[in-house]
């Protein structure tokens, strides 16, 4: 007979699952790979944890089927976890050098196992002079800039970055002295009567980022979005102009 098929898959919480290894000998070869493995009205299956960086979960999965292929076992391995299929698919990203430092930066954000991890990795985002936020708006506010230089009859499409570098700040001004809560994140549980203040709390503070970010963009000036999201009271008092944004020194 044959022997019977295992499945290796992703689930929406993160975790990589391998079921069907019902034998001893792929459980053993499972749990060499890096699974664990668990037993409940489930049946058995073999997990990886959910902190584990996305890189190492397709290393381990990749060598887990290889493993259990070389003994005879057919592997359904996911697209997402075959390295040899990634690795194929990684030569487009080595012209995005910037977007594949933020994937790694997302790696760190989901294996975090305390709030202080959380905060240092979130702190090469938020970092008001050399955070990858900053980077994103002076790189944004700099092309807006140059196509000015380069047409003068570009405007609308020098007004576009700008009104995109806008939102960036908007962005930063929603989370501005977020360490503080984060070092509180994974503590002891606040109380339920706390939770509508927080939300009340967020919704005014995101739509004032969002104000601000219309308020002073050039593109905005020229647009209905304004009077649309926040009523005709917002885009009356927007000032033609928008003041300069300091950006930090680079080094």
């Amino acid at each position: 007979m044959p022997a019977p098929s295992i499945t290796i898959t992703s689930e929406l919480s993160g975790s990589v699952v391998a079921k069907g290894a019902n034998d001893d000998l792929p459980a053993m070869i499972l749990k060499h790979a890096g699974f664990r493995q668990i037993e409940d009205w489930h049946g058995r299956r073999h997990r990886l944890p959910t902190t584990m960086p996305v890189a190492d979960q397709v290393a381990v999965a990749s060598h887990a089927a290889e493993m259990l292929r070389a003994a005879r076992y057919g592997v359904d391995l996911a697209p997402s976890l075959d390295e040899a299929r990634m690795s194929t698919l990684a030569t487009p990203l080595e012209s995005y050098a910037a977007g594949a430092a933020l994937l790694q930066i997302t790696d760190k954000i989901r294996s975090a196992e305390s709030g202080e991890a959380l905060r240092r990795v979130v702190d090469q985002l938020l970092h008001p002079e050399h955070g990858a936020l900053e980077r994103v708006r002076e790189a944004l506010e700099a092309a807006g800039e140059h196509i000015s230089d380069l047409d003068d009859e570009a405007y609308r499409l020098a007004d576009r970055f700008g009104f995109a570098a806008d939102f960036v700040v908007s962005a930063q001004s929603e989370l501005v002295d977020s360490e503080d809560e984060l070092l509180r994140v994974g503590g002891p549980s606040r109380s339920g009567t706390e939770l509508p203040a927080r939300s009340s709390d967020l919704s005014v503070s995101r739509s004032a980022a969002l104000a601000v970010a219309l308020a002073v963009s050039p593109a905005a000036a020229k647009a209905d979005i304004a009077a649309t999201a926040f009523g005709t009271g917002v885009a009356e008092s927007r000032p033609a102009v928008r003041p300069p944004h300091a950006s930090g020194p680079r080094r």
